[in-house]
């Protein structure tokens, strides 16, 4: 009778650990992974309105990433760079690191008391930003280089982080970090999910940037490609540094971003987007690559209610020939009024 018994207990404890198992729940992941997974699995974009845009973005992906479809591209090779500036974030009313740099010089004026008396150092610290910057780039790179040359590469990486931390934008007193686009957020995660690298491609200053960008758009300092003092490594009486020297070292703007991802990246990109003049020839160079699919998108600032409408004659993020040239191009036209639903995250 003992050995009857056998099987069939054998068989109810084998039952009963296979009933328990199925019932157990998945381990815990990352919070922020289980929401881009399940962001993606329902809606890819959710924040962008229903129509052409969204679609042709969709269908961009889906015939990229479909394994034997005639336009598969290999992960390898699905490289995404995006402009920052008025793309990923706002630039109104000023570049945001330009306030970085007009709350630096006003730090540090009393260590240059020759400041009270020059131009244009005297107008940033008086808060006059129309006299600041009317030098143009010019005074930009002075006050830049004043303010970030001789910092080694932890100080001014603290700096940074201290200011994103504390500042708040001078329209909607929300951190600069809040002032990123809901829907953009939403691209970057779609492409990543989709096997796709992304990369920031910004004329912004590198060392501006690469604190940040991880937290923010989920891209790592070594995928960020931006404008760059010069730097040197010194041996220190406490130890090696690398800090910056008060010479430019890269402009990653207009011609000096194809020129810059190549040096950085090494492939050529397959999914390029920017809203001003100054992504034009990111956009062409990867537009007019062949073999695979491309994709050159242009974010478009219509919507004056919601942030900002500004183009053709505007002294930031001017966009002239970008418009004129996408029909030949096939570039999107993102319409930031018709296309997105929600424009940041605290709306």
């Amino acid at each position: 009778m003992q050995r009857k018994l056998k099987f069939p207990l054998l068989l109810i404890i084998v039952l009963s650990a296979f009933t328990q198992s199925c019932n157990t729940p998945p381990p815990a992941t990352d919070t922020s992974s289980r929401q881009e997974v399940s962001a993606v699995t329902k809606d890819p974009l959710p924040s962008w309105n229903e129509g052409a845009t969204k679609k042709s973005i969709v269908d961009f992906v889906t015939k990229t990433t479909t394994a034997g479809a005639i336009d598969f591209i290999p992960v390898a090779d699905r490289i995404a760079c995006f402009d920052n500036d008025g793309t990923l974030w706002s630039e109104q009313p000023m570049y945001f690191q330009m306030a970085f740099v007009m709350d630096r010089v006003k730090a540090l004026a009393p260590q240059h008391p020759e400041w009270k008396d020059t131009q244009p150092f005297k107008a940033a610290i008086e808060g006059d930003v129309q006299t600041a910057l009317s030098g143009g780039e010019k005074s930009m790179v002075d006050m830049l280089i004043a303010t970030h040359a001789g910092t080694t590469t932890e100080e001014f990486n603290k700096i940074v982080k201290d200011w994103i931390a504390t500042s708040r934008h001078p329209k909607t007193n929300q951190p600069y970090t809040e002032m990123v686009y809901k829907p953009m957020l939403e691209l970057l995660a779609y492409l990543r999910s989709n096997g796709y690298k992304t990369y920031i491609v910004s004329g912004g200053g590198i060392d501006f940037m690469r604190p940040w960008t991880e937290s923010v758009y989920g891209i790592p300092p070594e995928q960020v490609i931006g404008s760059s003092l010069k730097l040197k490594y010194e041996m220190r009486d406490d130890g090696p540094v690398v800090y910056r020297l008060p010479e430019v070292n890269f402009i990653n703007d207009k011609a000096g971003k194809p020129v810059g991802i190549e040096q950085h990246i090494g492939r050529r990109p397959v999914f390029t987007a920017g809203n001003s003049d100054g992504d034009y020839e990111m956009l062409q160079w990867t537009s007019t690559a062949t073999g695979y699919p491309r994709f050159g998108m242009l974010v478009h600032h219509t919507d004056e209610v919601r942030e900002w409408a500004y183009d053709r004659t505007s002294h930031i993020g001017k966009l002239d020939k970008g418009l004129n040239d996408a029909p030949k191009y096939n570039w999107l036209i993102v319409d930031m009024k018709q296309d997105w639903k929600k424009l940041y995250g605290f709306e």
